[in-house]
């Protein structure tokens, strides 16, 4: 067996900007990056222009007059398709549209505010539309874009004090079908058509070009009156399939990645060669590509234009090369650098590249400025995601027959509480996924316990801990989350966290009905002790900055653990003003003992502020001495 690569043409025409199409009313002018030997038109409305070749891979056309609310679509070899960087669409995202964006600019457009902050003083919570509004009585426009401009919605999030929405994919994506909303259709999005066009079955008119896009304005615009960023969820690591996807309809195989070419040498021997599929969903593009790149750093500058866009997730970014994140990171910070961009350390499968080249959480020290999620917290504090039944450090001390090394849990922990950065007081040899620090900064690291992917915190917590009590249940939830708010990582938490959300014990949500994925609004009256946590904790890490230093130099400067040799107690100190901060020294316990534990503490007089689950940063009562007792599975937090 001979293996040889083969590698695509690159001859592409890196100064194209991706405008396929220019609106003026005295005429549009079309252009498409598509292969030098192939046959292109354009059909708009109802005519068919020839396209001319600019340059090599660079084609273009021009229909003059006033072609505003003609459709059209690129034909390259008889293959039809909006282009791959549509702005417009028609239902279901199968045409481009003419139109001049300046008609989708809501009342007060031009003068909206972005709202963009240190990356330390972000607080996220990502939500999916339907799973917000759908199951809420108030919702005039449930599952819309237009559900956040609606007053119940902002006021719910600025009283739980969050000041970051990450939506799930907002583009058009290609699992429900446009002309069948009044049918029940559900999928989280992560199957990318038109990458630069809001999503139609979230507006209230797909039909309506226009619609869907000054809707999705319309949200941006309240939730930055509301003080609130907009991040959003972008996934252009794979495509919903190849055959039918514009990248492969435009320039057949450019956009995505390979497997070699294997040639079997002997006389009955024959050729094998495919797609990669690092993203598991069938194929993973080819973001070290020239024009991949420049689609993809376009498509991000675009939406932050366009769109008003304050910070981005990238899906898979272990799929996509460092260079061309940083080259991201580069273009972003031209406009913005307080822009925010983080991302999923990993892929999904294998990819045709070397890990050594992609954007692993490995590798976030050659991504300046770029955080990942930390797996490492996630599953130290709750389970690992491979075994939904296995309990985290939460759980050890609640089973009987405990699998997990406690030691690794805890000192994942530890990690994740310091940033995933170097501490004299870690010990990464026993750190569950990382042998080394990896992040620079703290601010590279995404703190959370759960997210849309996987279980939701409740049900991961009933999964791993038989027969948990509901007082126990939130005992852990309010415990689980003190780690995460308090730790000095970008915290992150899941939509409903703060209802005692629950998705029925299912794994992976994304096609399941409104019934398993919607809010329950009602646990905001029969749990109002879980909000109010939530919405203290928030408080508190926002008004005291020792919780969010922001540098790794300052964390190894006022972060000390405490010595504790109970397993199930992580305990650590933020001391000498941390920050700037008025509180001289504050320490925070972590308890997961099923029992009360006595711990030893610097000799002094202290003010509580989070106790026994209730949190109040005027305080909750005093303790003075050397010890302080902490109750079972809670957090004590207090500070002189």
């Amino acid at each position: 067996m001979i293996a040889m690569m083969l590698s695509a043409c690159d001859s592409g025409q890196t100064s194209f900007q991706f405008d396929e199409m220019t609106y003026s009313p005295s005429e549009t002018v079309f252009k498409l990056f598509a292969p030098a030997n192939a046959q292109c038109f354009v059909v708009v409305g109802d005519d068919t222009l020839q396209m001319k070749q600019m340059a090599d891979t660079l084609w273009t056309a021009t229909a003059k007059g006033d072609h505003k609310g003609h459709t059209y679509q690129f034909l390259v070899d008889g293959q039809s398709s909006p282009g791959v960087f549509a702005k417009a669409v028609s239902v279901n995202g199968e045409k481009g549209v003419v139109v001049d964006l300046r008609d989708s600019d809501p009342e007060g457009w031009a003068t909206d505010q972005p709202v963009r902050r240190l990356p330390q003083d972000i607080v996220v919570y990502e939500m999916h539309h339907r799973d917000f509004s759908v199951n809420q009585p108030l919702a005039q426009h449930p599952g819309k874009f237009l559900a956040l401009t609606e007053p119940w919605a902002i006021n719910h999030l600025k009283e739980l004090g969050i000041n970051a929405v990450h939506i799930l994919p907002s583009y058009d994506y290609g699992s429900v079908d446009e002309t069948r909303l009044n049918e029940p259709q559900y999928n989280w999005g992560y199957d990318p058509v038109n990458y630069n066009v809001p999503e139609g079955g979230y507006s209230t008119d797909p039909y309506d070009p226009l619609c869907r896009i000054r809707e999705f304005k319309q949200m941006v615009q309240a939730l930055h009156q509301a003080g609130i960023a907009v991040i959003l969820d972008v996934v252009y690591n794979h495509t919903y399939d190849i055959d039918h996807s514009n990248f492969q309809r435009t320039y057949p195989d450019y956009y995505y990645r390979k497997l070699p070419l294997v040639i079997d040498a002997s006389p009955s021997g024959s050729s094998l060669s495919g797609y990669s599929n690092g993203s598991g969903c069938g194929n993973e593009t080819a973001s070290e590509k020239p024009m991949m790149r420049q689609f993809m750093i376009e498509s991000v500058k675009y939406w932050i234009n366009e769109y008003h866009i304050d910070g981005f997730r990238f899906d898979l970014m272990g799929c996509h090369d460092i260079e061309t994140m940083n080259a991201i990171r580069q273009a972003v910070d031209e406009i913005d650098p307080n822009i925010f961009i983080y991302g999923e350390g990993w892929s999904a499968g294998t990819c045709a590249l070397p890990n050594e080249l992609l954007g692993m959480k490995a590798n976030i020290p050659q991504m300046p400025r770029i955080a990942a999620f930390s797996d490492d917290m996630r599953d130290a504090l709750r389970g690992p995601f491979s075994d939904d039944t296995v309990e985290g450090w939460l759980g050890t001390s609640a089973v009987t027959d405990c699998e997990a090394d406690i030691n690794i849990l805890k000192e994942s922990i530890k990690a994740g509480i310091a940033g995933m950065i170097e501490h004299p007081q870690v010990d990464y040899s026993k750190v569950n996924y990382s042998d080394k620090p990896y992040a620079t900064e703290p601010t590279q690291m995404m703190a959370y316990v759960s997210c849309h992917d996987d279980m939701c915190l409740v049900d991961r917590l009933k999964a791993s801990i038989p027969h948990i009590t509901e007082d126990m249940l939130i005992r852990l939830d309010l415990l689980a989350q003190t780690a995460v708010f308090t730790s000095q990582g970008v915290p992150f938490m899941l939509s409903g966290e703060e209802l005692l959300r629950t998705k029925q014990g299912v794994h992976n949500s994304f096609e399941s009905p409104d019934s398993i994925n919607r809010l329950d609004w009602q646990n905001k009256e029969r749990y109002p002790q879980v909000f109010d946590y939530y919405k203290n904790l928030i408080a508190l890490r926002k008004a005291h900055p020792a919780f969010r230093l922001g540098t790794s130099e300052l964390v190894r400067q006022h972060l000390e653990f405490l010595p504790i040799e109970n397993d199930f107690v992580v305990a650590y100190r933020l001391k000498d003003h941390a920050g700037s901060d008025e509180w001289q020294d504050i320490i925070v316990i972590l308890n997961a003992d099923k029992s009360s534990v006595r711990v030893n503490i610097p000799e002094g007089r202290y003010t509580v502020v989070c106790c026994d689950g209730k949190v109040d940063e005027q305080g909750l009562g005093e303790v003075t001495g050397n010890k302080v007792q902490v109750n079972p599975q809670s957090a004590l937090i207090i500070h002189n």
